[in-house]
């Protein structure tokens, strides 16, 4: 079953292959469906620089937004987390909690 992350963000693949470590593992990427003779057949999709991928919170990036499924790219090294960083500006982020007070007039309705 697909592990769904707590955080991704998805990026254009021409922002992506600047990294000059960039590869891409083509044979992960999600199929697309299409009509053929009128059966079902599925086909690799072609990525573009206008395709977008998803940067995932473990550094991994993927054809979808599932954290394990269809990666296209997982050689993370202190330099593509510092690409990450500084070029494409990722940052996970930090969720605080909030606390939720009861407003005046509930208080005056207990009353």
């Amino acid at each position: 079953m697909a592990t769904m992350g707590k955080y991704c963000k998805a990026y254009s693949l021409k922002k992506l292959r600047q990294f000059q470590q960039w590869t891409e593992n083509l044979e992960n990427m999600r199929k697309e469906k299409q009509g053929v003779n009128s059966k079902e057949a599925e086909f690799n999709r072609t990525l573009t620089d206008d395709d977008f991928l998803y940067l995932q919170e473990n550094y991994v990036v993927t054809d979808g937004i599932f954290k394990d499924e269809n990666i296209i790219f997982d050689n993370v090294t202190p330099e593509w987390k510092e690409f990450c960083h500084d070029t494409l500006g990722f940052e996970i982020p930090v969720y605080k909690p909030i606390q939720v007070q009861a407003s005046v007039n509930e208080n005056k309705s207990d009353s």
